[in-house]
């Protein structure tokens, strides 16, 4: 694998609080690795695998590539969102002729919303205690 260094893309997605690490491997059979663990199992539902391998399929290389990822933060879909988004940019930085695809597909695009924080004197950011007048 060290002679193949120069050909590999990293690049980072991120959502909400989860960050992924993707690294594209071209010439490769199609495999996806998900924190040591195989694609599908780590993202255990068919939805999560349909979003995160969503690049792929948009510029029609599902076998082209394998995928290396490291993720954390988040939960489940924030996750699989993030894979996502490092993929595209991946997926970019090897072909720039794939943004078109990719941009209308709103999938270079990092989704901006956060938790917002709590605040004191509230038991969450916008709801407050019961008010008693008397």
């Amino acid at each position: 694998m060290a002679n193949q260094t120069q050909n590999v893309f990293v690049t980072v997605g991120r959502r909400k609080t989860a960050s992924a690490r993707v690294r594209l491997l071209p010439g490769g059979s199609g495999k996806i690795t998900v924190n040591d663990k195989e694609g599908d199992v780590y993202l255990y539902d068919a939805a999560l695998v349909s979003i995160a391998t969503k690049p792929l399929r948009t510029v029609e290389t599902e076998e082209q590539f394998d995928v290396i990822v490291r993720v954390a933060g988040g939960g489940p879909f924030g996750q699989a969102v993030a894979i996502s988004h490092g993929l595209a940019r991946a997926l970019e930085k090897f072909n720039p002729e794939w943004r078109i695809a990719l941009k209308k597909a709103g999938l270079l695009t990092r989704d901006p919303r956060e938790r917002e924080r709590k605040k004191s004197g509230q038991p969450g950011a916008r709801k407050r205690f019961q008010f008693s007048k008397r």
